[in-house]
């Protein structure tokens, strides 16, 4: 079983950045990993991913404005969200996948984006 920490998070205005990160107890097994949303009365989203060939993706909402990382030495993935604006408010999750379509969530953070 893998556990996801994750970090970061909080409330900024628009325009203001955030960084989170999500660590994992055990990185090797997973195949891709990254971040979700939820915003109150929505479906949960993918917003973020990235894949062991460091192949990323985006939601086209957030596409030059949000960027993913990660760091296999310290079992860890980033989301760097800059020119946040209120429509980024939501709980966001970090997500793992396994080779074996097994999949892993971490225990969510709030950010709220308002003035």
């Amino acid at each position: 079983q893998v556990r996801l920490v994750e970090s970061g998070g909080g409330s900024v205005q628009p325009g203001g950045s955030l960084k989170l990160s999500c660590t994992a107890s055990m990185i090797f097994t997973l195949d891709t990993m990254g971040w979700y949303r939820q915003a109150p009365g929505k479906q949960r989203e993918l917003v973020a991913s990235i894949n062991k060939d460091d192949d990323t993706w985006y939601i086209d909402s957030v596409k030059g404005r949000f960027t993913i990382s990660r760091d296999i030495a310290k079992k860890t993935w980033n989301l760097q969200m800059t020119s946040l604006k209120p429509e980024d408010t939501a709980v966001y999750y970090c997500h793992a996948g396994g080779a074996y379509s097994e999949t892993y969530w971490g225990q969510g953070t709030q950010v709220t984006v308002s003035s």
